[in-house]
């Protein structure tokens, strides 16, 4: 087995079948595995999983952590690559797969993420969002070497990504942390000398558009992650404030040209909650500890 895909889900009914539809139509991918990790769904989930060849994993609902249950089933797969994919995240063509795997035959790389492209009822928020963060050109990742990335260096999403097995193996998805272990792994991944490469080939339609405040409390967790990771430095920072002022800018000239007025007003308000959020969460030590509860989506202070 060259590839094992690794799909964890809970109560994804609407888009697991799609999604694994995508998946067992690739080409030239070679040999390919799928397992499947569910916590405890209590929808058709399980009875439309079972319709493929898939390897299912059952585990009880409340034993579920982002990086231990990722963990767990990479130490199961047979495949000398892991593909990680969220059950809502489809496959936009039959070459998905096959473009991480030639990537990962280059030697120094040691796993690839890839485009994440906004679902047709997408907002303007996560349209921009995701334009962003995923353009066209492909990107390597050099370790050690964040000069001109900035706060994209340890971009990387467990969304649609893959790792070969043997770098998992040595660096594995960091169980301290609750949430955001894709971009623990990544950082661990460079720090050990291996690049990471971005490449727009293996996309997937994966976006859900947040309501303010969980968007907010989101955010605000990305910065006490990322403090904590230390990837937080000038250049980040520096990256950051250029990529929301742009932003702002385009959203703005929206709203002066009256094209949906509307949307770019929220996206815009959107924007500045996040970029607020994710300062608040980076100075989250001068915060009483109740206030960073509220915060918290992901209980990071319970």
């Amino acid at each position: 087995m060259e590839t094992t895909i690794v799909i964890p889900t809970k109560n994804g009914a609407k888009d697991i079948g799609e999604c694994l539809e995508a998946v067992y139509s690739q080409k030239d991918a070679g040999r390919f595995e799928v397992v499947v990790v569910d916590s405890g769904s209590t929808d058709a989930t399980v009875e439309i999983t079972r319709r493929y060849p898939v390897r299912l994993e059952q585990i009880p609902p409340e034993t579920f952590h982002h990086a231990r249950t990722r963990n767990y089933a990479a130490g199961l797969a047979m495949g000398e690559v892991l593909v990680f994919l969220s059950q809502d995240a489809i496959p936009a063509s039959d070459r998905w797969l096959a473009a991480f795997t030639r990537d990962l035959k280059e030697p120094g790389i040691g796993a690839v993420y890839g485009r994440q492209l906004p679902k047709a009822e997408s907002g303007l928020e996560r349209r921009s969002a995701f334009a962003a963060m995923y353009g066209e050109g492909r990107i390597v990742k050099m370790p050690m070497d964040g000069v001109g990335l900035g706060h994209k260096y340890y971009h990387f999403s467990n969304a649609n990504s893959a790792i070969r097995k043997s770098v998992w193996a040595v660096t594995a998805f960091p169980e301290d942390l609750k949430v955001f272990e894709d971009v623990g792994i990544a950082k661990r991944i460079l720090d050990s000398g291996w690049s990471i490469v971005y490449e727009p080939e293996a996309a997937v339609y994966h976006s859900h558009d947040f309501p303010l405040n969980i968007l907010f409390r989101r955010y605000f967790d990305i910065g006490v992650v990322y403090q904590r990771l230390g990837i937080w430095d000038n250049r980040s920072r520096a990256s950051l404030w250029r990529a929301g002022w742009r932003g702002f800018r385009d959203k703005f000239s929206l709203l002066l040209k009256r094209e949906a007025p509307h949307d770019a007003g929220s996206s815009i308000i959107k924007d500045v909650g996040k970029y607020a959020a994710i300062q608040l969460g980076r100075n989250e030590r001068i915060l009483p500890r109740a206030v960073k509860k509220k915060l918290s989506l992901y209980g990071l202070f319970d």
